[in-house]
Parts: structure tokens; sequence; C-alpha cells
């Protein structure tokens, strides 16, 4: 039987293990406005999109999809509504690497400088010659340092409340090792974590939900590791995002909300590199310049914010064509 709706195309990726799937031809019509109106517009008329590229059968809960749009902002180069198996992302650093990687697979763009309009605002991102991709994330700050929270079943930690892109609590004390071997506890304790959060009360700014959690460690690279004398300028994260599941990446805006942190606490200056270790491995570069006071793009007067680059690459692992057969019942997903 025919395909059931347009021509729709998209293009996986991966960026440090972690999945991007893009609709790139075809898919819903969020029409004009603003990148905030046009994901207002995809969660209220068309979320069975969102339901079946990033759920079963068709995708699964690790999957970052997004509309590649028209832009919204003059001099910008393309719009991008983030999503995942339970709702919309603000923004997401591996996804908008993933992103870039695909345009320049495509030929749509070349090596250089574009500018990407998202529903927080627009970013900044340069293809380099070699394939990798720097993003120069929106503004980002810390709101809480050193919160406490008392975690059923786990005992009391302490973390900060930093916007990277989305809401995160970082967290030192947590006791957990960051690798693979430890996943289990690093998802039980992570969870419990952000349920404690919501009965504690605990929020990013204007009672914004803190949706994602971030557990921290040392690196464990060896060309990561401090030598005598000079303290290692890099760290290790286990992310938990919305819906339950695990990023394999660094997290690019979970990196940006540790950025913010250590300028915060004048543990890494700007300009200096950060290398940012994901549970599985991989590696984000990362640094960050001052964005003068209240002066950022979005910047609320009086608030120290930074400006955080991240720096990756990804690679393509799928062109496909939708397929919705009108007869299966689960062709809009679980």
């Amino acid at each position: 039987m025919a395909n059931d709706i347009a021509p729709t195309r998209i293009i996986d990726s991966h960026t440090g293990g972690e999945p991007t799937r893009l609709v790139v031809e075809g898919g819903p019509d969020l029409g004009a406005g603003t990148m905030a109106e046009r994901r207002a517009r995809f969660r209220a008329e068309h979320d069975r999109w969102r339901r079946a590229l990033a759920n079963e059968p068709r995708g699964h809960d690790v999957i970052v999809g997004g509309v590649v749009t028209p832009p919204s902002s003059p001099g910008s180069h393309c719009g991008i509504v983030f999503f995942n198996n339970v709702g919309f992302i603000g923004m997401c650093g591996h996804g908008t690497i993933g992103l870039v990687a695909t345009l320049a697979w495509l030929g749509r763009v070349q090596p250089g400088r574009l500018a990407i309009d998202t529903p927080v605002g627009t970013v900044q991102a340069e293809l380099h010659a070699d394939g990798g991709v720097t993003v120069a994330n929106v503004p980002s700050y810390r709101h809480l340092r050193h919160v406490a929270v008392d975690v059923p079943g786990h005992g009391r930690m302490h973390g900060d409340v930093a916007w990277g892109g989305n809401w995160f609590f970082l967290s030192h004390d947590h006791g957990v090792p960051i690798d693979r071997e430890h996943l289990p506890q690093l998802l039980a304790v992570s969870e419990r974590v952000r349920q404690a959060l919501v009965a504690a009360g605990v929020t990013g700014e204007g009672g914004a939900e803190i949706d994602h959690v971030e557990l921290l460690g040392p690196p464990r690279r060896p060309e990561h590791l401090a030598t005598a004398g000079a303290p290692a300028r890099a760290g290790r994260s286990f992310v938990l995002c919305p819906g339950g599941a695990y990023d394999r990446s660094p997290c690019g805006t979970g990196t940006s909300a540790k950025l913010a942190c250590l300028a915060a606490d004048g543990e890494l200056a700007p300009g200096e590199t950060w290398h940012q270790e994901s549970v599985i491995g991989s590696v984000f570069a990362a640094r960050y310049e001052r964005t003068p006071r209240g002066e950022g793009r979005g910047a609320v007067a009086g608030r120290d914010e930074i400006l955080p680059f991240i720096h990756g690459r990804a690679h393509v692992t799928l062109d496909a064509r939708v397929v919705v057969d009108p007869r299966d019942p689960f062709a809009w997903g679980l």
C-alpha cells in the first residue's frame, strides 16, 4: 500500500554516541512566527509526528529528534525545533552539532559560520574544515549554589542549579562512580534526585522545572588526568534527560551549565579549555567567554552570564524515507 503521507525524509546521526533524528524534507508544517511559536504549534497540532519519530516502533527512548525549518530571524541559516520521547526541548547541544554535520552531508553548508534559530534563542555554529563543529550556545548561568536535597533511599546530596539551554541540577557528592558498570545505580539515583527536587520545590528561575540531572565525577581518560602541579581541566558526567534516558554524549547544554558553575566559582578562566567526558567516554572540548553584565543575548540585568562554546563531532548513520501505513495501528508511535 502506498505511503499515507507526503514524502518525508529523515537523516540520523550520532554525536559522541547520542543519536539525533532530523526531518529535512516534508514532515509537519510549523508555519511562520518565532521558533517558540512554532514549537507551540508543533505541540498543539502535530504531536503525533513527535511520537512517530521518537517513540517505538520506529524510534526509541534515547533519540532526540528535530524538525528543520526556514529561519525565523534575518541572517540565520535555518530554524530547529527539538523533541524527544516525552516532549519538547528548548535547546540541544549534541543535536545542534548533529544538525550542522547533517547539513554538511547534504551539501547545504560549507565550512564556516552559520546562525541557527531555536525556541530559546539564536545560536551560532561553525563547521570546521575537518568536519568538527563548534556551537556557541545560548548565554548560561548558575541560578542557585550548593542546594541541599534529601533523596529518599540515598541520603542528603548537594548541587547547583544552572541554565545551559535547559535546566540542570549538578551534583558532585552523589557517591556513584561515573562509568558503564554503574549505569543502573546512576539511573536510579538521578531519577530519585529529580523527584526529590520536585518534592522540595527546588526549581529554575521563575519556577521552571529542572528536567535534567547531572551527576559529576573526575575524568578517566589518561590524557585528561592531572599532572604534578597542574590540576585537571576535565571532568566526567552522567546526565539524566527528560523521559528517563541518559545522554550518551557529554551533553552540550549540560556542559554549558557546568562551565557556568566553574566560571562562577573562579575555577576556569575565560578561554581555558575544559574537556567534558560522557559516561561512555566520548568527549566535548569546551570554553567560555564573559558576557557583559546584563548585556548578553536574553540577559537579565545584573545577572552574570557566560557564552559557552562546545566543540564536538557528529557522524551521519541513516538517510531514509518515513513510511506510514494506514493499516498499522502503531504507525504514529506508542
